[in-house]
């Protein structure tokens, strides 16, 4: 028989290993991913690798938003945490390079693709992400500062344009580059605006005019929009940075300096300063989604009218809106709550997509050589600078402007949201749309006219 002391010692030890593991569980708990304990979250990411393998995973939204998720939640999280990555928009450029790399190198499973296809290109995910963003930003703004700021964006996008195209040639004639080659297949694909929305009409007018498949043309331009993109990306970084060593010279997303001093946030309405703070009705924010969506229909119905793209009649429509005062305050609450949770939370794993099918280095690889980047990099750089320096003379934050006017020379929307996801400025998304649209638009079409003088 065992002694009642033994029996005893049984009993503490097996306390002590129960204690021990219950306090090695509770360690591993607080190990997070983003902000999902880390148990979870390789349970959730062998339940949606296991179903991509087998070929269980939805080909829907259901499983487009799982794989991005998963992967946006882990990539975004090692940026924050990875260290100088960090300090220069360490989480937006993971989230798009790693699966871009990933799809070139055929580690993707394809049932992981088509989810992600069908819900960035058949759902238009980034367009839904896009609307919430402007809609609520301008919804939640500050209706004076809101119109000071597109009125005075305006300079240092035409000077910043105006500076990269003289100084992109000065470099490509540096390094033996042709002036054609240089402004038509380097300079303008960077600054039309995106792959959608410039690179392909460009690609239509040039093979009209010079007689070669649009194809081809394709190919030719979309390395130099890569690049660009991911210059801009990083150097949006690093002004955020500046701008946290020196807070002067930053608005933390408020791009007009006020008179006053009341420097109002671009997320603050004066009626609704404590928007933020207001506790968050569901419901609410259900009408914020009706609202941004309705607001992007307007945007494509009146394209089809006046021939204007759909994302700035969107804009200027709510930019009416707020300023005529026609939104009930709790509407315009709910919108802002709306962009407030869809930034938060699914900037990482939109970026994730916009990686894995509109970054293709497949296409980059088969051009860049070291001058070729450092020509795109003179071309992004002088955008920023004109616009750091021209907002300064015009009583603008200058690492705002220079942020806003830096996203002319991004792709598009996806350029937008990763180059204001890396200095942590999503506010400026209505600022930011419109140097991309307008200052890509007028790209295209200047572009094609001067194409056809010339040739």
């Amino acid at each position: 028989m065992i002694s009642k002391n033994k029996m005893k010692a049984l009993s503490l030890s097996g306390g002590e290993s129960e204690e021990t593991a219950k306090g090695f569980w509770s360690k591993l708990l607080n190990v997070k991913v983003g902000v999902v304990p880390l148990p979870l979250y390789i349970t959730l990411a062998i339940i949606i690798y296991a179903a991509s393998v087998y070929n269980t995973l939805p080909p829907d939204m259901i499983g487009g938003f799982a794989v991005i998720m998963i992967m946006g939640i882990l990539l975004g999280d090692l940026g924050m945490k990875i260290p100088i990555l960090k300090d220069i928009g360490g989480p937006a450029i993971l989230a798009l390079l790693i699966p871009s790399i990933l799809v070139f190198l055929n580690l993707m499973n394809p049932a992981s693709v088509k989810a992600v296809t069908t819900l960035m290109k058949t759902s238009n995910f980034l367009y839904l992400y896009i609307s919430c963003l402007v809609v609520g930003s301008i919804l939640g703004m500050n209706s004076k500062m809101l119109i000071q700021g597109f009125t005075r964006m305006f300079v240092p996008l035409l000077v910043g344009t105006a500076s990269s195209v003289g100084v992109g040639i000065l470099v490509g004639l540096l390094f033996g580059y042709d002036v054609m080659h240089t402004v038509f297949y380097i300079i303008v694909p960077i600054i039309g605006g995106g792959i959608g929305e410039g690179i392909l009409p460009l690609s239509i007018a040039y093979s009209s005019i010079l007689g070669d498949s649009a194809e081809s043309f394709v190919g030719q331009m979309i390395p130099a929009a890569v690049i660009g993109n991911i210059i801009a990306v990083v150097s949006a970084g690093l002004m955020m940075r500046l701008g946290e060593k020196k807070t002067a010279l930053s608005g933390n997303g408020t791009l007009v300096k006020s008179k006053d001093k009341d420097n109002i946030s671009a997320d603050e309405n004066s009626k609704n300063a404590q928007s933020d703070h207001k506790t968050i009705d569901f419901s609410l924010m259900g009408a914020g989604l009706l609202i941004a969506c309705s607001f992007f229909i307007v945007g494509t119905l009146g394209h089809k009218f006046t021939g204007i793209p759909g994302p700035v009649i969107m804009i200027l429509f709510a930019t009416l809106i707020k300023c005529l005062k026609w939104m009930p305050s709790k509407m315009e609450q709910g919108a802002h709550h709306l962009y407030k949770f869809i930034s938060t939370s699914l900037t990482w794993p939109l970026m994730v997509g916009l990686g894995m099918l509109y970054i293709p280095l497949g296409d980059v690889v088969k051009i860049v050589t070291p001058a070729y980047i450092i020509i795109c990099a003179s071309v992004v750089i002088t955008m920023i600078s004109s616009g750091y320096f021209v907002g300064k003379l015009m009583n603008m934050y200058p690492v705002d402007a220079a942020i806003v006017t830096g996203c002319h020379s991004g792709l598009g929307g996806t350029g937008d949201v990763a180059i204001l996801s890396a200095s942590k400025r999503m506010s400026l998304m209505p600022f930011a749309q419109v140097a991309t649209r307008i200052g890509g638009v007028s790209t295209v079409i200047f572009a094609t006219l001067l194409l056809k003088l010339l040739s």
